[in-house]
């Protein structure tokens, strides 16, 4: 690797990774957090329905539950993680969960759309706090010769949570009310407080908090994210948000350089093999998305499947991810990230041509096969490039290093919606074709970087 593209200032004295038994305690805080967080969200989509009918809301109106979550969580996850360098993740960790806990009690206790939409704004606050820790936890509890399977324990827990999320939250819906699917949360937080002495810590970053360029990241990232999603319904306000952040993001990037720990890391973007990562995380998060969305309309409408059988169909790749995971947590300590990504990405469209490709009527254990490939091919890439992006910042950066995995997601998942949204604006009745036909330009264009970075050994991590 050359000089231009290494890591720089690293800490010398750091720890390798927690000792045991406090490295599995850490973990478990960790696990225990991404489950609130992955639960919370799948669920509060699944009972929609519930609360407009409970509280009278209109169908259309009741979308802000999830709306307003999600907006909270992207334009807080960047400056959240300059804090956390600054306060130490044990302290941010702790105040996080108890901001999640509270407002899911607040949440539960809502009788009205605008208690709820609040108590969701607040829980997004919460949930950010927690999510920008994930990527410098898991890098600073694991040793790096571990690394890998730390990120897939992490990733097969996703999978494993995006499957249950929705099949949880209709059981408590068949047993109880709503209200139910935010206090089961309370349980688990729990729990977590008790794995919080053993998170790990880092040396705290002593660079003055930048309060101008975290107001400027709330247009960046909040107008980018609403103008994707504008970009059909409204071409004209898309347009307007998205020059509005683009010149935000200008402004911003423009203020962040020369600082030594600047709330949108350009600073970890100027180490290549980072910089390669987030590209093409973008871009795999983007086809996942796409094929998500497009998908159901497809199964259903193009092959005529019941819904039931629709949900078992996403629910095969989400175990071919959680299955694959740990399979390239062991395979990226010893192989080029760069082959082990492309042949994720590879896998992922292979999978989803292969849908569209069989014809109607087609056995559903072919579909099964299908999905699975693609899950499976999704979960081969994940883990060898989330351990290139966290492994290759510096450790006293591990905290921004994760809020831009978690950022780079979000931003990828939202242009893998608007580029469906784009496909069925084109054309109602080939709307599905379109879509997946976009998610497969997606995982090739991550292919693509991928090949290049192999072709260019300066570009691929050395671990």
């Amino acid at each position: 690797m050359s000089d231009a593209t290494r890591p720089r200032s690293r800490p010398s004295n750091l720890p390798d990774g927690l000792p045991t038994p406090e490295r599995y305690w850490a973990a478990l805080g960790l696990l225990l957090a991404i489950t609130i967080t992955v639960l919370d969200s799948s669920m509060a989509n699944v009972a929609l329905p519930a609360i407009a009918q409970q509280l009278n809301i209109d169908p259309a109106a009741v979308v802000w539950v999830v709306i307003a979550y999600n907006l909270m969580v992207v334009v807080s996850l960047l400056p959240l993680s300059a804090v956390a360098e600054r306060i130490g993740f044990r302290r941010m960790f702790a105040i996080g969960m108890t901001i999640f806990l509270l407002s899911s009690i607040t949440s539960a206790l809502s009788n009205s759309l605008l208690t709820l939409t609040l108590s969701r704004i607040v829980q997004g606050l919460g949930s950010a706090m927690l999510m920008c820790l994930f990527g410098g936890l898991v890098r600073n509890t694991y040793p790096l010769n571990k690394l890998g399977m730390g990120i897939s324990v992490n990733a097969m827990t996703v999978g494993l949570m995006a499957v249950l999320g929705p099949t949880v939250g209709a059981f408590i819906l068949q047993l109880a009310s709503w209200q139910w699917i935010f206090l089961v949360n309370i349980p688990i937080g729990i729990a977590a407080y008790f794995c919080i002495r053993f998170l790990p810590e880092v040396p705290r970053s002593g660079g003055r908090f930048d309060w101008v360029a975290c107001a400027l990241s709330v247009p960046v990232f909040g107008l980018s994210i609403v103008g994707l999603d504008a970009i059909v319904k409204d071409p004209t306000r898309s347009a307007l948000c998205l020059i509005v952040a683009g010149l935000a993001g200008w402004v911003l990037v423009r203020r962040s350089r020369g600082q030594v720990a600047p709330i949108v890391p350009i600073d970890l973007l100027r180490i290549t093999p980072i910089a390669f990562a987030v590209g093409a995380s973008a871009f795999s998060f983007a086809a996942q998305m796409a094929a998500f969305v497009s998908l159901p309309f497809y199964f259903h409408q193009e092959l005529d499947f019941s819904f039931g059988d629709v949900g078992l169909l996403l629910g095969a790749w989400s175990i071919g991810v959680a299955v694959m995971a740990p399979v390239a947590g062991a395979l990226s300590n010893r192989y080029s990230i760069a082959v082990l990504c492309g042949i994720g990405a590879a896998g992922m469209a292979t999978g989803l041509f292969w849908i569209i490709m069989l014809p109607a009527g087609v056995a559903f254990g072919w579909l099964m096969a299908a999905m699975l490939l693609g899950g499976v091919g999704f979960g081969f890439f994940q883990t060898p490039n989330n351990r290139a992006l966290l492994a290759g910042a510096p450790r006293h950066r591990s905290g921004a290093a994760g809020g831009m995995q978690a950022t780079t997601r979000v931003f990828g998942q939202s242009f893998g919606t608007a580029l469906v949204a784009i496909a069925f604006n084109i054309s109602q009745s080939q709307g599905a074709v379109l879509g997946v036909s976009a998610a497969i330009a997606c995982a090739l264009v991550a292919v693509s970087i991928n090949i290049w970075r192999q072709l260019n050994p300066s570009l691929d991590l050395e671990l």
